[in-house]
């Protein structure tokens, strides 16, 4: 039996890019994020990647494409920050603010 992990938003402004989308990205968002919480860091392509040291992207296909910046931390999986992905590449600024974000829950 797989043991289902809790997810936490590291903010607001991280919910508030998965809930203020269209019905439909948002529910295959939801689903999405339910196999992360169900597999936890099994779960693999397509679904998620892993993109630097303790830092994953949770991809989300489909018309918009939304990515979630998530880590793992004390047997919980935090969302560190959302996005629409517009460019092939994760743009510096969103990964120095995931970065920056992982940093700061040591000090929690």
């Amino acid at each position: 039996m797989i043991g289902l992990m809790d997810i936490e938003f590291f903010n607001e402004k991280v919910k508030g890019v998965i809930e203020f989308q269209e019905k439909r990205v948002t529910t295959k968002t939801i689903r999405t994020l339910e196999l992360l919480e169900k597999y936890g860091n099994r779960l693999g392509m397509p679904h998620s990647k892993k993109i630097d040291t303790n830092l994953f992207e949770l991809r989300i296909r489909g018309d918009k494409e939304i990515r979630i910046i998530y880590c793992f931390h004390k047997n919980t999986i935090i969302l560190l920050h959302a996005f629409i992905k517009k460019t092939q590449k994760i743009p510096k600024r969103i990964m120095q603010i995931s970065r920056n974000r992982l940093n700061s829950l040591d000090n929690i």
